[in-house]
């Protein structure tokens, strides 16, 4: 880059996309509150080709959520050293809120059968059939006090699987380490990946997720990143004619 170019920070965006990353937080807690009354717990796990032939590994969701911990905290190193770090800030705020409010969505849509018997009967807690907006917001208060994991012991309510958000997670920081570290860190670039998907296996050896919620979470992760950071580079992809068209660009439809 151009040191001579001088980039505003402009921390009010950055503000702004912090209160939307977090308001996306608490729409995926209050789906998963919601969600949580209308699993079917009567119902045995659903045939998976890979959870069907792993074995099961009781440790293996915290081993997943440990090894989230550290690439989380590692982008937390590399970004708050970046010298845009605003701009980085609000671009993955923006991304991770999209993210939320997208699982919000697919969460509610599609109700799954809890995909580990144990977890069932030792973790979830019990159904409410007359689930009142009090008791919905105690939900949502304990899963936010627990950020969403289940090492933290508040993780109680189920049915939060497509798609995954450790799977999102994982891919994300992979992502932005890749991105805004030192292209010549190769070897914390390729760290991060082996973790990443260690943090993947582990989860599917766990019966944390279904293959399923893995597979979409991966896609709809790295091209949201993609997409969003080739429309960032390239002001052109942004134009439009004065009639507010573009017919070669469909991009712009973003």
């Amino acid at each position: 880059d151009n040191a001579d170019i001088h980039i505003p920070h402009e921390p009010l965006k950055t503000f702004v996309a912090a209160v939307f990353l977090f308001m996306a937080f608490v729409a995926t807690t209050a789906s998963l509150a919601f969600v949580h009354d209308r699993v079917p717990f009567h119902y045995d796990p659903l045939p998976d080709v890979i959870l069907d032939n792993v074995k099961y590994q009781p440790w293996g969701l915290d081993a997943s959520e440990i090894m989230l911990m550290i690439l989380v905290w590692t982008t937390v190193l590399i970004t708050i050293f970046h010298k845009h770090r605003f701009i980085v800030y609000r671009r993955i705020f923006l991304i991770g809120g999209l993210h939320y409010f997208y699982r919000a969505i697919t969460m509610a849509l599609t109700v799954l059968p809890v995909a580990d018997k144990a977890y069932r009967e030792d973790i979830c807690q019990p159904q409410s059939n007359q689930t009142s907006a009090f008791v919905m917001g105690q939900r949502v208060l304990k899963l936010i006090s627990g950020m969403g994991l289940a090492i933290n012991g508040k993780h109680v309510y189920c049915g939060d699987y497509i798609y995954s958000g450790h799977t999102m997670s994982l891919v994300m920081a992979y992502l932005i380490i890749k991105e805004y570290s030192p292209r010549r860190w190769i070897l914390l670039h390729y760290g991060a990946m082996v973790i990443a998907i260690a943090g993947v296996v582990t989860l599917l050896c766990a019966r944390g997720h279904y293959s399923i919620d893995v597979i979409v979470a991966y896609w709809i992760t790295t091209r949201i990143w993609w997409i969003f950071h080739t429309l960032a580079k390239n002001p052109n992809l942004k134009e439009v004619d004065g009639f507010g068209r573009n017919d070669n660009n469909y991009l712009k439809n973003l």
